[in-house]
């Protein structure tokens, strides 16, 4: 029973962040083919957001590239015509990044270049309006473009993040930032607690936990109406609850019938189809991308361990045999990876296991590290962690070179999930 004493304490602890807190993200680590890049200051006129300065900072935490300082930097060029090639080999830069922000009273236009100083030209050049409230979403999707177009993968930036908040007397809040943890919006609040944010397919809704009727229910939110519907609310424990690939099913973890056990409610029928059959504690249910299986956490075996279902039913098999601890999967995009919590010396890291071969990796140092969740490209995984009594949110690339970290300074975070797209 040690487990579920384990899973009581995570839902009932109090942690605390106001929506006001200020954020710092610190790159601790990169990898060593880091490509060098200068992103020029743009030319504004009244802007009331530093987009060359998003996209710096964007392109600098992701790891995969090395920026210039703008205090090295001898000229300071918003098109390619203005530009001297030879001055920005001289400084060893491999791509520089020039634009301006024009108001035309309306709204604003916005234009970048992105350029190949050996090659002397223009490898990406877009012009876009934007209004002033979606000028940092737009300065998001320049860094996605800039992102693709050097290293050939989706960018995340334009993505959100949802996250747990405790501030306050016992106010517990959903938030909704985008990914780099700005602009963050509250989804939902209550004097008790929330726990388990978890994307739709198409990233409208969430589905979460709540105890605001002193009993655990599931809730979906729609959030751009912030229409609810209570879809869970059974005798006992109602949690977990992870989207079918196609938007039509939850998977939860329900005690209704005694042990919890693994379900999966069909959102449009209401009906209910139990998966797992032990006496043991089978919880945190995640499907597998194609929608045909699904992997859940059980300490049926008497330490938790992650075990594979089909979404159909059927016999369920261990898929875990390193560690003492195997909990909290999640499946990367493409379904060859899965993202776990993994226990062992006396502490908690995340790891990746391959599909495949079924060989586990350890990427973080711990030693409490929790809630793993896949960027939508694959490449990053998001995860709270504590140290020094602090928690935060971090992100380590898959083969674990690259690591940031992102701390509010008034206060903590948890159990966060990065938006489909």
């Amino acid at each position: 029973m040690v487990f579920l004493k384990n899973i009581a304490l995570i839902a009932l602890c109090t942690l605390a962040l106001p929506s006001y807190a200020a954020l710092t993200i610190e790159v601790t680590g990169g990898t060593e083919s880091a490509l060098p890049v200068a992103v020029v200051p743009f030319t504004a006129t009244a802007a009331p957001v530093d987009i060359s300065s998003i996209v710096n900072a964007d392109l600098e935490r992701s790891g995969y590239f090395k920026m210039m300082a703008q205090q090295s930097m001898q000229s300071l060029p918003s098109s390619a015509a203005e530009v001297n090639y030879k001055e920005w080999q001289s400084q060893m830069q491999d791509y520089l990044v020039v634009g301006r922000v024009n108001n035309n009273g309306s709204q604003y236009d916005v234009q970048f270049q992105l350029l190949d100083v050996n090659k002397g030209g223009q490898m990406l050049g877009y012009k876009m309006a934007s209004s002033a409230n979606d000028l940092r979403r737009t300065a998001h999707h320049i860094s996605d473009l800039i992102f693709e177009k050097l290293t050939g993968k989706k960018g995340v930036f334009s993505g959100r993040i949802a996250y747990i908040t405790s501030g306050g007397r016992q106010n517990h809040q959903l938030q909704v930032a985008d990914a780099d943890g700005f602009n963050p919006q509250t989804v939902a609040s209550s004097r008790e607690p929330l726990m388990s944010p978890a994307w739709s397919p198409d990233g409208k809704r969430l589905a979460y936990v709540s105890f605001e009727r002193h009993s655990a229910a599931i809730y979906i939110q729609t959030l751009s109406s912030g229409q609810r519907e209570r879809v869970a609310e059974f005798p006992g424990i109602n949690g977990a609850p992870s989207w079918s690939p196609d938007g039509t099913r939850l998977a939860l973890t329900l005690s209704k019938d005694g042990n919890p056990d693994i379900f999966v409610l069909n959102l449009g029928s209401h009906a209910l189809t139990k998966l797992s059959k032990s006496n043991a504690i089978d919880t945190e249910p995640v499907w597998s991308p194609d929608g045909s299986a699904i992997v859940f956490t059980s300490d049926r075996g008497g330490k938790p361990q992650l075990y594979m279902v089909s979404s159909q039913g059927g016999n369920e098999k261990r898929i875990t045999f390193s560690g003492d601890y195997n909990a909290r999967a999640s499946f990367s995009p493409d379904g060859r990876s899965l993202a776990m919590v993994h226990g062992g010396g006396g502490g908690y890291r995340i790891a990746v296991m391959d599909m495949a071969s079924r060989g586990i990796s350890v990427l973080t140092s711990g030693p409490s590290d929790e809630s793993p969740s896949f960027a939508p490209n694959g490449s990053m995984i998001l995860y709270a962690s504590k140290k020094g009594g602090t928690g935060f949110l971090s992100a380590v690339s898959v083969d674990g070179k690259m690591q940031q970290k992102l701390q509010f300074t008034n206060g903590e975070v948890r159990e966060p999930a990065w938006s489909p797209q």
